[in-house]
């Protein structure tokens, strides 16, 4: 037994004089160099100079040390690339106060904020005029409806959604339109909104809304306190408030007027226009909309057609079920809408051409509330997507929506009514007792801090002088039209609460469990009978399958979330 042991002991001690012997010869070894040195060397060609009596161009070849993650054939792409980093200090501001406003309201409120939102609008200005009127898109993309000045809707989009920041957040972000009006913070969320287009030009797609027409972002007599063009001048007084209001609608006038998301769902602010003439489709009459164009009211270059053309994707609505029978041209789908001045209405019939003809299988639009935030309506052929839930008298437990498509996929996003916000408050909130009537009064002035309650309605070129930062020397200039009148009569319009329908009226789309956080949603039997129209060479199936919502994403807390899965064909 002995021997044994002494044995196993000398055993255990060899080893581990194997090991340290491995670990000395380890740490003096010499690692030797490779020998191939990753050089690129850069020929091209140049030019002699002016001086010189020999035209041909001169070969010249510059040494540079290659990284070892990078090819040539990659290195000489990239150094091709345009260079897209467009952050600056004055896009660190604006981003800073979208983050944190009641910690920036002296920017707010500062000649600084209004220098930055005139350069910012020359900068936006210059990559619309290079953007076509119809936005082509590839999934994944996320789809918002209104907005109109709602900072804390589109706060929790920010903090749920693109919470690192839209550059490092996959897929692709397009707004239907509706920036301003109605909500208090316009100017804050066309600044954020625009400093999200020129920092991700390629990601992010902002679409043109009725109330980006100076005819309603201007009138001031109607919406009071809540008009852009009130804010404006309210914040930066009547001269400065003025030229901001102006050129702020001179990017409007450039925004794309619809988009197409996968060549499959058609994306708007209002609805599908009118054709306007045969061997044309809508598309190529859309994309036929003149780059610069006020629609209400027209400038001197536009054609009446187109402004009509124009006109129709920001304004018109899908026909309810009784304009379907009274109203609506059984030949050509489309009606007069009830919001009246103008304004048409789609049917079924119109919505089945429009596809038909396209190859399309799905429209996406905005324009009318809904206290669910997203509805369907047209056997489910039509969303309405609205993504504020306030202002529009859809009481308390409005929630604010969005869509999510990613390929074969739908999945709509709502702000719980549970959700809770940190920046706006009520005027009797305990979070504000201890800030002084000053204080109090400065946020409110900036929509930090609101009287009512969210039950209660809320609606019902001649610059003077100059501005630093202020460079339009080279811009065309383009002259609203005197004697045009605009192809929306305002003055006979009615509001738009007064016409919009619940979201259980018609368009199938309902809460089966208003008790709880995360609710249910169904679609009724009547949206999907004689569903499958005009399916032949289509791509998806027109019968879509609604889940139940859940929550699907770890912290999505008090977020109302539901899926749409759609059949392969």
């Amino acid at each position: 037994m002995k021997l044994a042991e002494r044995d196993a002991q000398i055993s255990a001690l060899q080893q581990q004089v194997t090991q340290l012997t491995n670990q000395l010869a380890a740490r003096s070894t010499k690692y030797r160099h490779h020998p191939l040195d990753p050089t690129l060397i850069k020929i091209q060609d140049v030019q002699r100079g002016s001086n010189s009596t020999n035209s041909t161009p001169l070969l010249t070849h510059q040494r540079e040390r290659m990284g070892r993650s990078a090819s040539f054939a990659t290195r000489t792409i990239l150094e091709t690339l345009p260079n897209t980093d467009n952050s600056s200090p004055l896009t660190d501001r604006i981003i800073n106060m979208f983050k944190d406003p009641t910690a920036h309201m002296d920017y707010l409120n500062s000649q600084q904020f209004a220098k930055d939102l005139i350069k910012l609008n020359h900068k936006v200005k210059a990559i619309l005029e290079r953007e076509p009127r119809v936005a082509f898109i590839q999934s994944p993309c996320y789809i918002f409806g209104d907005i109109h000045g709602n900072l804390e809707d589109l706060h929790f989009f920010s903090d749920n959604i693109w919470r690192l920041g839209m550059s490092l957040t996959a897929g692709n972000f397009l707004f239907l339109g509706d920036y301003v009006d109605r909500g208090q913070s316009s100017l804050e969320c066309v600044a954020y909104l625009m400093t999200m287009k020129l920092l991700s030009p390629y990601k992010v797609f902002l679409l043109r809304g009725n109330h980006e027409t100076r005819d309603v972002n201007g009138w001031e007599e109607h919406y009071r306190e809540r008009s852009f063009i009130y804010q404006c001048r309210e914040r930066f007084g009547d001269d400065l408030g003025y030229r901001i209001w102006e050129q702020t609608n001179q990017v409007f006038d450039r925004l794309p007027l619809a988009a197409v998301i996968d060549q499959d769902i058609f994306c708007v602010h209002g609805g599908i226009p009118r054709p306007i003439g045969a061997g044309e489709t809508q598309i190529q009459d859309i994309l036929n909309v003149p780059k610069v164009a006020g629609i209400n009211p027209p400038y001197e270059h536009e054609d009446e057609l187109y402004q009509q053309v124009a006109s129709d994707c920001i304004w018109s609505d899908p026909a309810s079920e009784e304009q379907e029978t009274t109203s609506v041209d059984p030949d050509t789908g489309f009606g007069e809408s009830l919001r009246g001045g103008g304004a048409i209405c789609f049917g079924n019939k119109a919505v089945s051409n429009f596809l038909s003809s396209q190859g399309y299988s799905y429209i996406m639009r905005a324009h009318e509330a809904h206290a669910d935030g997203v509805a369907i309506s047209k056997n489910a052929r039509v969303f309405t997507v609205f993504s504020t839930s306030k202002d529009h008298n859809q009481g308390s437990q409005a929630m604010a929506g969005c869509i999510l498509v990613d390929f074969d996929k739908l999945q709509v996003i709502n702000r719980s009514p549970a959700y809770k916000n940190q920046y706006v408050h009520r005027r009797d909130s305990i979070s504000l007792k201890s800030l002084s009537d000053a204080e109090i009064h400065k946020r409110m002035r900036l929509g930090l801090v609101t009287n009512t309650s969210p039950a209660e309605s809320d609606e019902d070129e001649d610059f003077c002088g100059d501005f630093e930062g202020d460079s339009d020397e080279d811009d065309v200039c383009y002259r609203l039209s005197s004697t045009r009148r605009s192809s929306i009569d305002l003055a006979s319009i009615e509001t738009a609460d007064s016409i919009m329908q619940s979201c259980d009226n018609g368009f199938g789309f309902k809460h089966i469990d208003g008790s709880s956080n995360i609710e249910t949603i169904e679609v009724s039997s009547n949206t999907t009978s004689n569903f499958d129209i005009e399916s032949v060479n289509r791509r998806r199936s027109r019968k879509p399958r609604v889940a139940s919502i859940h929550e699907e994403m770890e912290g999505f807390n008090n977020v109302e979330m539901g899926e749409i899965e759609i059949s392969q064909q």
